[in-house]
């Protein structure tokens, strides 16, 4: 069972080598495979669409884009809950019931992938659930943070959010080869269309059993949550949790602030979907609703709570004061917004852009429905940018305790801009081409130099966080820089989908340009300028 711990002192020499060091790392080590069960739960979707296509089921490219888009905005509304889980419920509790939550989508996902005949409205439910996942992520970013001290913040939430995030390569890897055999049993399916693995192609007419997606996730939850329930612990100090509750009212509090985010996502999901893919009859802007979605969430969580728990809540909120969280905030989602926005929308588009031949029809116009069959399978390639996103964010913390947060996400900043520059320009040269895979080459790898950066700059940007703040502010900050960063995962899909549909990705990629280039500028001037109060923190 997992034990509250009444003293915590990480940054007091002797605590930490006597004591502390030892727990922390344990706690490290079973929080990393937790989270890595998140983020596969959580993008699951980047790869099932594309299996769905190759599959038959009866969705336009358009609405498999949407799945990975509502994923994506539930993940990061529901990061804003679960923010501040940890100091009402404890860490050992929260990762707990947060894991336990996501057999839901997993279990789902693998009965509804059994029948074409499966209405959409059930896979955007799943998706809307999977998003669980990826709330995840900031109660346990806020969770490792208090056990580590400052000078080792960046290497900590590094490894916990690095590795944690090798959860979207696993998925991308794995699920693939999981879906060409009978691994859990169950009817299989037959392709329409060629798909593929990331070792090799599968012709059309072969049997695939994409119910797998789901199961190998329960497979590996199950024996997980016996790992959190008895070695990971509690920290019952006035800094992280003042008042451990029982597990069973954690439970209820957790329930609460996750349903809250659940419905807000669902009404933001309903007044911009278009009304043939289930929403409104009249569909309002996101650039309107994401706003209004992550405020209204923010304002509901105080009124499902009780008494005590209001007050905790209402403590927290006092991070919306300092304006560097809101700094913080804007370089995040340069980082991880689109480390994760990129991971959830590559794989279709991959699909997209260099699996069909782009070429004009008899009145010049072109047309985008002629199969390439010298396309690249994005299982095949999908998987590295993330791969190499992950595996950096713990150098981008390790160099980053060394040598400065904001030095080193200043360079990743020069690098990011480039890179969409660059990515853009010869995506628009793919899309309207009749041999887009002679630009694959050049393409994937300006993407991996993306992926490379923002991984690098996930990791400086944690060591500023846990320089800037206290260590009481510093993992609801963490919390809501990420829940913010995670809309991401929705806007990305979205912005380059519909750019995709007009026939000018490139100006998707010219938008996150411009983007890169303002948190650059505000990164120069808040943080290393002459005489800046967190100078290179």
């Amino acid at each position: 069972m997992a034990r509250s711990l009444t003293r915590w002192e990480p940054d007091d020499a002797r605590f930490w080598s006597e004591t502390g060091k030892r727990v922390a790392w344990r706690n490290l080590m079973i929080s990393i495979p937790a989270l890595l069960c998140g983020f596969g739960v959580w993008m699951m979707w980047s790869i099932l669409s594309v299996q769905m296509l190759h599959l038959g089921f009866p969705f336009s490219s358009q609405e498999l884009f949407t799945l990975t888009a509502i994923a994506g905005l539930s993940g990061a509304t529901l990061r804003i809950p679960a923010t501040f889980l940890i100091r009402l419920c404890g860490g050992g509790h929260t990762v707990l019931l947060t894991t336990l939550l996501l057999l839901f989508p997993a279990v789902g996902a693998a009965l509804a992938l059994q029948n074409t005949d499966t209405p959409l409205w059930v896979f955007q439910g799943l998706a809307l659930l999977s998003g669980l996942g990826g709330g995840n992520f900031a109660s346990s970013m806020s969770n490792i943070s208090a056990f580590f001290p400052k000078r080792m913040q960046g290497l900590a939430l590094g490894l916990n959010g690095g590795l944690g995030n090798l959860g979207i390569t696993v998925m991308q890897f794995v699920t693939p080869l999981a879906m060409t055999a009978a691994v859990f049993g169950g009817a299989g399916m037959v392709l329409q269309k060629s798909s593929g693995t990331p070792v090799g192609q599968i012709a059309a007419g072969t049997l695939a059993h994409p119910q797998n997606a789901g199961w190998m996730w329960v497979a590996a939850i199950v024996p997980l949550l016996f790992a959190v329930r008895w070695g990971m612990n509690n920290l019952g100090v006035s800094s992280v949790t003042p008042r451990v509750p029982p597990l069973s009212e954690a439970g209820v509090i957790i329930v609460k602030l996750l349903g809250v985010g659940v419905v807000m996502s669902a009404v933001g999901l309903w007044l911009m979907l278009p009304e043939s893919g289930g929403g409104a009859s009249v569909t309002i802007s996101k650039w309107i609703v994401v706003p209004a979605v992550a405020a209204a969430t923010v304002l509901a969580m105080r009124f499902v709570l009780p008494r005590h728990a209001q007050e905790g809540l209402r403590h927290q909120y006092g991070i919306f004061r300092n304006g560097h969280t809101w700094v913080m905030t804007l370089i995040y989602t340069m980082t991880f917004g689109s480390f994760i926005g990129f991971s959830a929308v590559l794989p279709l588009a991959i699909t997209i852009i260099f699996g069909f031949s782009h070429v004009p029809d008899a009145g010049g116009v072109l047309t985008h429905t002629t199969v390439n069959g010298q396309g690249p399978s994005a299982f095949v390639y999908a998987w590295i940018g993330p791969f190499v996103g992950a595996v950096a964010r713990p150098l981008g913390g390790w160099l980053a305790d060394r040598w400065g947060g904001a030095a080193v996400t200043q360079l990743c900043s020069v690098a990011m801009v480039a890179g969409a520059v660059a990515g853009g320009y010869y995506l628009s040269l793919a899309y309207g081409s009749a041999t887009p895979e002679v630009y694959f080459p050049v393409t994937l790898s300006i993407f991996i130099v993306l992926f490379f950066a923002s991984g690098l700059g996930n990791g400086s940007t944690f060591r500023t966080i846990g320089v800037v703040f206290n260590r009481e502010r510093a993992g609801p900050v963490l919390g809501w820089t990420s829940a913010v960063a995670a809309y991401g995962a929705f806007l990305i899909p979205q912005i380059l989908g519909e750019e995709i549909k007009r026939g000018e990705p490139a100006h998707a990629m010219y938008g996150f340009a411009v983007f890169y280039l303002v948190c650059l500028a505000l990164n120069g001037w808040v943080y290393l300028r002459p005489g800046a109060r967190h100078f290179n923190a």
